[in-house]
């Protein structure tokens, strides 16, 4: 069975629904992201599925799918910066807030990736636990935030490249996790995590995540 066909195509059948996702908010250093994307009725491609469960490939060639059949969408940050003031929950509520904000159709319903979210405005919401694997619209927002923030982050590998954002993108990998008690932190890295706070480095193991 391919991963699109068990995806619901909304949540339900009346008014226009953008589904919202991020990207990053477990990461080290950089931004994070987050779309909203409104689907046509009828939306379909083979692979779509939680960005997380896609190769690379996969998810740029989706990127560019979405890209040309969605209604509308929309891709937003947060800064490191902003992440350490306000915390990266609230920074993720407010990158969907932006994505939403952005849009050129307004939804009447948002579907929340996750159990948590801040009211947008005057629009409804309802918030799916591993709703990227469960309903197309959040699928296709999880690409989005995912493709666009791994793009930023290869960015700042070509200027940081010690910490190998190209292969973590951020992520506290090992060799992230080595590089940061090695050689400090960047302008990038977000100082309230605790692998950030020098009085709190601890030895890395190979369990930690390599990307989601």
């Amino acid at each position: 069975m391919n991963p699109s066909s068990r995806l619901l195509p909304c949540y339900q059948d009346e008014g226009v629904e953008a589904g919202c996702d991020e990207a990053g908010r477990g990461c080290l250093a950089g931004p994070v992201f987050a779309a909203a994307v409104i689907l046509p009725a009828g939306f379909y491609h083979p692979l779509l599925n939680d960005s997380k469960q896609l190769r690379p490939s996969q998810r740029e060639e989706l990127r560019q799918y979405i890209e040309k059949h969605a209604l509308s969408f929309a891709v937003a940050a947060v800064s490191p910066e902003e992440i350490d003031r306000i915390n990266i929950l609230q920074a993720s509520f407010r990158a969907m807030h932006l994505a939403v904000d952005q849009l050129r159709i307004r939804p009447q319903r948002l579907l929340i990736d996750g159990n948590r979210f801040i009211p947008y405005a005057d629009i409804p919401h309802v918030c799916i636990v591993k709703g990227d694997s469960r309903y197309a619209p959040i699928a296709a927002a999880s690409i989005l935030a995912k493709t666009y923030r791994d793009a930023w982050m290869m960015h700042l590998h070509a200027q940081y490249p010690e910490y190998g954002w190209d292969r973590n993108k951020g992520y506290p990998t090992t060799a992230h996790r080595r590089a940061i008690q090695q050689l400090g932190l960047t302008p990038h890295h977000r100082r309230t995590f605790s692998p950030c706070m020098p009085q709190l480095f601890m030895a890395a193991d190979d369990s930690q995540p390599q990307e989601s």
